[in-house]
């Protein structure tokens, strides 16, 4: 049943509702919350439909509301209100206009499902601070898309500055499968990780939240890298026995490869966003990994880019050394003489320092030897001299007396 109110109130907009559930045989109220959408007109179509999706599993009554603040139009409000019709729930769809469209709570404070949470998502983008919108402060969680933003970049620094309990993203929904899967293998295999590699398409917002997670609960540097998507291609754990990867280059199947381990495909699909709703929707309490996660993001962010290649640097050649020295455990006749070659990086310009330190000092060894040799020589010669001028005076006393003997 669909039911347009044309210059209307929320008044009426709730006798309707009502009216319809009789009508529609089912007076009484089975849903478990409200989810209010903020959108423009020309996508409110499939973010009611992504909500009324999320609804089967979830039951709630959707009001999306589509705000128009012109300039110079008389304030009122039209709605659509629809029950049934293959909706799980009840859905309103408001367009506020003039003045009006300034204090949306006005609107939808009385529609909200009384002792019930409600749930705000934005599906264009969002505001800087949820928790400051004058919607947002209505709900218990707030739900923003950084990907679908109209920028060239979503200031996570105010996101993480204006953090509240219950914010959240669908760019880190997208996230839970693949870091569900990255944290079970280093449950299943415990190793040393030495450093990590993500591996996105352009300006993906998931694939920064992914670096700075795995930043964060791992402690070593993470390169990300980019490549032609769709959304992240790669993860990469960094180990001395070798990369532990999930690779998934066409956005439906991934390949999980673990060292010693033969790959193992795993469905890894990419999801729609009805399907990210009921996720968020199904957990209301605040995600703490996920601010954690954003001040992560605001450290990376403020990183010179000369640091985090000479981290990455450090990383390949701690992990090179790494897998060379687990080889000669390995195979103890692998070198003829016992030592590891130098290899690329940070161990490779030691080695040329240490080969450089040890030419010094033995050109030094030489360079004194010479000079001793040069002053034993010069000695030698003096002593030599002072020798022959003592024989010398010598003989010439010697004929002195003769001559006077004579």
């Amino acid at each position: 049943m669909i039911i347009d109110l044309t210059d209307t109130t929320s008044s009426e907009i709730a006798s309707a509702l009502l009216r319809a559930r009789r009508n529609a045989g089912s007076p009484a109220m089975g849903m478990v919350g409200t989810i209010v959408v903020v959108v423009d007109e020309a996508s409110h179509h499939d973010a009611m439909k992504a909500a009324n999706e999320a609804g089967r599993e979830h039951p709630s009554r959707v009001l999306v509301a589509i705000l128009r603040p012109g300039r110079g139009s008389s304030s009122g409000l039209d709605a659509e209100v629809r029950v049934g019709e293959g909706i799980p729930g009840e859905a309103v769809l408001l367009r506020l206009h003039g003045e009006l469209a300034k204090v949306p709570e006005s609107v939808i404070t009385p529609l909200l499902l009384p002792d019930s949470p409600v749930i705000v998502w934005w599906p264009g983008g969002g505001p800087k601070v949820p928790a400051d919108d004058p919607l947002g402060r209505l709900g218990r969680r707030r739900v923003t898309d950084a990907a679908a933003t109209r920028r060239a970049s979503v200031d996570f620094s105010a996101r993480a500055e204006g953090y509240q309990p219950g914010d959240t993203d669908f760019a880190w929904a997208r996230l839970t499968p693949w870091r569900a899967l990255m944290a079970a293998a280093l449950d299943q295999y415990p190793t040393k990780v030495t450093g990590a590699e993500v591996v996105s398409a352009k300006g993906n917002p998931s694939a920064d939240l992914m670096a700075a997670w795995l930043q964060q609960r791992l402690g070593v540097a993470v390169e990300q890298k980019t490549s032609r998507g769709p959304g992240i291609t790669a993860a990469r754990l960094f180990t001395p026995t070798g990369p532990i990867s999930l690779t998934r280059p066409d956005g439906a199947v991934a390949t999980f490869s673990v060292p010693g381990q033969p790959d193992r495909p795993v469905a890894l699909k990419r999801r729609t966003t009805s399907e990210l709703l009921s996720e968020e929707l199904r957990r209301l309490d605040p995600d703490d990994v996920y601010a954690h996660t954003l001040a992560c993001m605001v450290e990376r962010e403020s990183m010179p880019a000369d640091e985090k290649k000479v981290s990455a640097a450090d990383r390949r050649s701690a992990q090179t050394a790494a897998s060379a020295a687990a080889s000669r455990t390995a195979d103890p006749n692998s070198s003829g003489n016992g030592k590891a070659e130098p290899t690329t990086g940070t161990a490779k310009k030691a080695a040329v320092k240490k080969a450089v330190a040890k030419k010094s000092t033995t050109a030094r060894k030489k360079t004194a030897a010479k000079k001793s040799t040069s002053k034993s020589a010069a000695g030698s010669k003096s002593a030599a001299s002072r020798g022959a001028g003592t024989k010398k005076a010598a003989k010439k006393g010697t004929g002195k007396r003769v001559a006077g003997r004579t």
